[in-house]
């Protein structure tokens, strides 16, 4: 089964020093009935203005993974962690049993882009912890790049869920592959470009905002249709 949420179908969340997306409910945004997918509890595309951020704010007995689209953004927390992620870096807190963290924009000229993806752990009370790493673009070219797991793929950042995070970038006309597991959850959110993806429920045409939740499909194909590439995020889910 492939439910396709169109980009429009997205909650919007327009401040002034901020503009989100929200695919799940959040903050403002309550839907009952659009509250998880699995344990992907939430997943907000963010831009934010030169110079502005959240203030420190606490979180616990969360994995949160961030995508810097474009821009830099700033992280600092109370375990003494600081980092400004450029483009192409992702970021994994595992809150545990407490962490607060700042995320700003230090730059004066430019917004910053970032996908944040909030999945529970698969278990409670663990020592909260931070790591992030920059994917160099070549390294997710035509492939699905694992970037946060919790199996221990090669190179990705380690976290507590049975989950794997991957990023591509596909040239037109370029096709990948997943295998879609029956008791396995898929989760597609295309960040640029244009991409079709099929299996035995048919083809599906993906746009920059669109994503899809798939679940009991057969192998899974994505296939780039933009001359520009087509950038998205995979998360394979229990």
């Amino acid at each position: 089964m492939i439910k396709v949420v169109t980009s429009a179908e997205r909650h919007t969340s327009n401040r002034e020093w901020i503009h989100s997306e929200f695919s799940f409910s959040f903050a403002d945004y309550d839907d009952p009935s659009n509250a998880h997918f699995g344990c992907l509890l939430a997943h907000n595309d963010n831009e934010l203005k030169p110079g502005k951020g959240m203030h420190r704010h606490p979180h616990h007995d969360l994995e949160i993974i961030t995508y810097v689209v474009s821009g830099t953004l700033r992280h600092e927390d109370d375990l003494g962690n600081k980092a400004d992620l450029q483009a192409g870096s992702v970021q994994v807190m595992s809150a545990g049993t407490g962490i607060s963290h700042s995320e700003t924009n230090p730059s004066g000229t430019e917004n910053v882009r970032f996908l944040q993806i909030w999945l529970l752990p698969n278990r409670a009370g663990l020592p909260p912890k931070w790591d992030a790493k920059y994917f160099p673009p070549d390294s997710r070219r035509n492939t699905l790049l694992p970037v946060a797991a919790g199996n221990g793929a090669d190179g990705a950042l380690t976290i507590h869920e049975n989950a794997v995070v991957y990023l591509a970038t596909l040239e037109t006309g370029r096709e990948i592959i997943h295998p879609q597991r029956e008791e396995r959850r898929t989760y597609v959110f295309l960040i640029d470009g244009h991409a079709e993806i099929s299996c035995s429920d048919g083809h599906f045409q993906l746009r920059p905002g669109d994503a899809a939740r798939i679940r009991k499909c057969c192998e899974l194909k994505i296939k780039g249709m933009s001359s520009g590439g087509a950038e998205l995020i995979l998360i394979d889910l229990p």
